[in-house]
């Protein structure tokens, strides 16, 4: 099926349903929540719903919201409860049994939408659709993928181990894909559940890897998304420290109660012992050093991951301390 058509075509033949329903979770995102709703209009793919969940913002978030006067835009309004409170309550809401998640400080390319249906299309089975994308420092996060990656990311196909590749590609720390970049079919989210909720750090990640656990992922390397780093109120600007990444529980416990295809056992153990390696090395950079300490101890965390942690406790404590030499550090 051809899916670049006309939007008032497609409604003809369709007889006007929501395909796609667009999670737009909103917290004092004032700036640039209109940005996010225009990249949304501008798709090549017009039949959809967009769902603003707002999460008690303070500033005239709602404001920028209610400018817009399309009847697809449905705004929700809520007691602060965090992000992923916020993407539930959106996808208890969706009409459509596809969801779409796009943080309010993104955007898409206009054939985001396009490529996604390309993909459903293509892959009916996967557990979710995701696309490459941009960050206003990186053009392609795997634009340099090493050749063995390559191997395991095709351009546009099935990822059948998300662990492996993820254990691959951590030298850079880049993710593979963003929120802002994956769509997921609801009936997903009925059999795994929701977003894990008392959680601010890692969330989205424990979704993937709950869902990657079960399903193969669709992957496009068609950057159709970008991913801003550097905004207000973005988690990953927080500097404060996590007692447990959400997904090391997960991942356990999936482990010990007989959850994981064999194939993925040795992969998705490492992948836990990185995560772990992850949250202490942001934790190192909060000020709090007790993660980092006890993983230093462990005679199952790798060399590599061990000199990341000092290499890491050695930066924070030259920045802290000799301010002026901090930027002459060839530490990192």
């Amino acid at each position: 099926m051809n899916y670049k058509i006309g939007a008032v075509y497609w409604n003809v033949i369709c007889g006007g349903m929501v395909i796609v329903s667009v999670v737009i979770p909103l917290y004092n995102k004032e700036p640039h929540v209109k940005r996010a709703l225009r990249s949304v209009l501008k798709q090549t793919i017009q039949d959809f719903e967009i769902i603003v969940v707002d999460d008690g913002s303070t500033d005239n978030s709602l404001d920028k919201v209610k400018s817009f006067s399309d009847p697809r835009i449905r705004l929700i309004v809520q007691g602060n409860s965090g992000v992923s409170t916020a993407r539930n309550r959106g996808i208890d809401e969706a009409k459509s049994g596809l969801i779409a998640f796009l943080d309010a400080d993104d955007e898409w390319m206009p054939d985001y939408l396009e490529t996604i249906l390309r993909l459903r299309e293509n892959y009916p089975g996967a557990g979710m659709y995701v696309t490459s994308l941009r960050t206003e420092f990186i053009e392609n996060v795997l634009m340099d993928k090493a050749e063995e990656l390559r191997k395991l990311i095709p351009d546009e196909g099935l990822i059948r181990n998300y662990f492996r590749v993820c254990l691959k590609k951590n030298a850079s720390e880049r993710e593979l894909f963003s929120t802002s970049s994956v769509t997921v079919p609801k009936k997903i989210f009925l059999e795994i559940g929701g977003f894990q909720t008392g959680f601010w750090w890692g969330e989205d990640v424990d979704m993937w890897g709950r869902i990657a656990l079960k399903y193969p992922i669709a992957y496009s390397s068609q950057v159709c998304a970008v991913y801003y780093q550097n905004f207000v109120n973005s988690a990953s600007q927080k500097k404060k420290p996590v007692e447990i990444h959400p997904f090391v529980k997960t991942g356990k416990e999936a482990l010990k109660f007989g959850g994981v295809p064999h194939e993925f056992v040795t992969d998705l153990e490492e992948y836990i012992k990185h995560v772990e390696m992850y949250t202490a090395k942001h934790n190192i950079e909060a000020g709090d050093k007790n993660l980092a300490f006890e993983l230093l101890t462990r005679n199952d965390i790798k060399l590599a991951y061990k000199k990341i942690l000092l290499s890491t406790i050695l930066s924070r404590a030259i920045e802290n301390n000799v301010p002026a030499l901090s930027k002459f550090a060839l530490i990192k």
